[in-house]
């Protein structure tokens, strides 16, 4: 058995627990635990030294967060706490929904934040360069340090597998560079009360999923709008002008219709790994849904609130997302009685394997940070129980950890909640990307999507010139590692 598809077992045992423990979301006892968790992890810091005030040379601490689902509130409440509990200290945050953008002349300068929340997954591509040019320190210390708030190591805290991802060591050298923040599934979103009133069964199939997008000819199937009047739904949308949320779909559909050996020749560079017949059948699912016009009417020029919103207000039966969806559109209008849903990406027949594509998001602390052991500490105390809760009641998340499921079950929606049961029967799966050359000029976000799904959708690129644009890509990678030996 390969290494990676040990991991992708165990994460999913990890994260199938904490989708089984418990939901609704009782907040009436919030306030009262987390003031007491406040004073055992301050006196747990405090005690550390064995003096009673845990002190640093330095005590600016500057962090960049990237805004996104989760929201802002659990930041800036646990950079209050983590000031209150380290006196002296004071915290600058930067925090954007283009937090990338924001610090790159920062980076560029050689002046970085001494702390990052931001994914390599995140659009600016910031924390992907940072890996590129060896520019994140090794913080392998910290998760062989103990927690602050029980007698146990970090590492011994995180979900298993995910610190020996290629997510959190980037080189495979043994060393970790970035740390684990949250975990959950993604999927196809969906309104479970239509589907009740409806008597619609969520598809299994690929065929199953055209079914119901020909169904929804049937004028009984229209959307009613306020004035009356009715409105053909959608089959499907999403982000348009950030299409690398397909991936969602497109790896788990890959192993279902490969196995994760498919998965790991690309995620590897191989040649040939993105065009044989398996990818070309996955890539087709793309170009029927536009083709055949299952496709929200002007989804390639939307952003991914007005997708979600128009989603959740019935133009379109289904998007693709992650269970922070629920949080980051709560405010957003919707039809009456909508219920949020998620059910894994459909197979190609009855029995195949499903997967299921884990969200997570990354913490770091750039090397040339000016107060890395602060840094550290900041990570150390954002793995504490306190704060996991926190994150929960406020944010609607579950932090990366084993015991996060007991932690949030009072404070998780039930709709976040029943998204995890998406993972139930699925096998889930972390994106596995070997790290590029320093210097390479590749930009694989870019050619395995923003530079082919848009046009795949809009009719004026075939899947043969998708698969024929990564494929140069992955040669040039190739090209590359091989003269930086």
């Amino acid at each position: 058995m390969k290494k990676k598809r040990l991991i992708s077992s165990l994460l999913v045992v990890s994260l199938l627990s904490l989708g089984l423990v418990g939901c609704g979301n009782s907040n009436n006892n919030a306030a009262a635990t987390t003031d007491t968790n406040s004073k055992n992890t301050t006196n747990a810091a405090n005690e550390a030294t064995g003096d009673g005030t845990k002190t640093f040379e330095n005590k600016e601490l500057n962090i960049a967060v990237f805004q996104g689902g989760f929201g802002p509130d659990y930041w800036n409440e646990i950079v209050s706490k983590f000031e209150s509990a380290y006196p002296g200290v004071k915290v600058n945050m930067t925090i954007n929904p283009k937090v990338g953008d924001v610090i790159r002349p920062q980076i560029v300068a050689g002046n970085p934040p001494d702390f990052l929340s931001i994914s390599d997954t995140e659009q600016s591509g910031i924390v992907l360069s940072l890996i590129k040019e060896k520019g994140l320190l090794d913080i392998s210390d910290v998760f062989e340090s103990k927690a602050l708030d029980k007698d146990q190591t970090i590492k011994d805290m995180i979900l298993p597998g995910m610190l020996d991802s290629t997510r959190f060591q980037p080189y495979q050298d043994g060393k970790i560079y970035l740390a684990p923040f949250n975990a959950g599934p993604m999927g196809l979103i969906y309104n479970k009360t239509l589907f009740a009133e409806k008597g619609w069964e969520v598809p299994e199939t690929w065929d199953e999923f055209f079914a119901l997008g020909d169904e929804l000819n049937k004028e009984e199937n229209y959307l009613v709008n306020a004035d009356g009047s009715k409105t053909k739904r959608a089959l499907f949308t999403y982000q348009g002008i950030y299409p690398d949320y397909l991936e969602e779909i497109l790896y788990p559909a890959i192993a279902s219709a490969g196995g994760t050996e498919t998965l790991d020749k690309i995620y590897n560079y191989e040649e040939g790994s993105f065009k044989n017949d398996t990818v070309k059948k996955v890539l087709d699912i793309f170009y029927k849904i536009s083709k055949d016009g299952y496709l929200m009417d002007g989804t390639v020029a939307l952003n991914h609130t007005q997708s979600q919103t128009d989603m959740m207000m019935g133009k379109s039966l289904f998007i693709v997302n992650g269970n922070w969806m629920e949080n980051e559109m709560k405010d957003s209008p919707r039809e009456a009685g909508f219920e949020f849903g998620m059910t894994p990406v459909p197979v190609f027949n009855k029995g195949d394997q499903k997967y299921v594509l884990s969200s997570y998001e990354q913490f770091s602390i750039p090397a040339k940070a000016k107060n890395p052991e602060l840094a550290k500490e900041f990570l150390k105390f954002l793995y504490t129980d306190e704060s996991v809760k926190l994150f929960a009641e406020k944010a609607n998340g579950a932090y990366a950890l084993n015991d996060a499921k007991e932690l949030s079950k009072p404070y998780l929606t039930k709709g976040v909640y029943d998204m995890f049961d998406a993972y139930n029967g699925s096998v889930s799966i972390l994106q596995g990307w070997q790290s590029l050359p320093k210097g390479s000029k590749v930009s694989v976000v870019t050619e395995m999507f923003k530079n082919t799904i848009t046009p795949v959708m809009t009719g004026q690129m075939t899947t043969d010139q998708w698969m024929d644009n990564v494929e140069k890509a992955f040669a040039q990678i190739r090209a590359e590692k091989a003269a930086a030996k």
